[in-house]
């Protein structure tokens, strides 16, 4: 006898939503704080660092998603440590959201016309005060569309944290189904809840794109 009424699908599916966002969010702001001196490293055009940076995008980038959750919750555990499926997954995407941030980022100091620089130098202006004052300003604004849009993909990512046991939006579905058996009306529910978060920050990235492209040509 299936006691679930649609509101205690909807409610429980509501709830994992919250999840699923926090977890994005503390992906987003932990990938930021790791990303900055990554940048930061690059721009220093020292060879090893950079090396290493390189190195460290291409290894985060360059496997899948679901097998550094494994590795951040099990492989952890191998050393005795105890980890919660929120700690583990947590850690997993903040270093998966580093690596492709510092790519965006640099790439979008990069983009700048080297003039740039070569006009702060005869300004007389430091390397620091270049780039606060002249080159992150306008790097800022080519680099906020495609974070805002790589936001999307991290929201998405969130959804294999299903696999260690997190309980967010995908998780939550994954259990009503095998309480209700109504997979078609709960899953549908989900992907729902997953367009609802998505679609607003694509329109967004769009939105960015475009301004940036109109100011740029003007």
């Amino acid at each position: 006898m299936n006691t679930f009424t649609d509101w205690d699908i909807l409610r429980n599916l509501l709830l994992a939503a919250r999840w699923t966002l926090l977890l994005s969010l503390v992906a987003f702001v932990g990938g930021t704080v790791v990303a900055m001196p990554l940048v930061a490293v690059r721009l220093s055009g020292r060879r090893w660092p950079g090396r290493v940076v390189r190195a460290w995008s291409e290894l985060f980038q360059g496997t899948p998603l679901l097998m550094q959750l494994f590795l951040a919750f099990f492989g952890v555990a191998l050393f005795g440590i105890d980890v919660s499926p929120w700690t583990a997954a947590s850690l997993a995407l903040t270093f998966y959201t580093s690596a492709f941030l510092v790519d965006i980022w640099f790439g979008s100091i990069c983009a700048l016309p080297k003039g740039q620089w070569e006009a702060c130098r005869c300004l007389g202006l430091s390397v620091g005060q270049a780039l606060f004052r002249v080159v992150l300003p306008q790097a800022l604004r080519i680099a906020i569309a495609p974070t805002v849009g790589f936001a999307v993909q991290v929201v998405k990512g969130t959804a294999l944290a299903s696999i260690i046991g997190f309980v967010e939006l995908t998780r939550a579905g994954t259990i009503l189904n095998n309480v209700t058996f109504e997979p078609f009306k709960v899953f549908g529910l989900v992907a729902l809840g997953y367009f609802l978060i998505c679609y607003p920050l694509s329109r967004y990235s769009k939105y960015l794109e475009k301004k940036f492209n109109a100011a740029h040509h003007h």
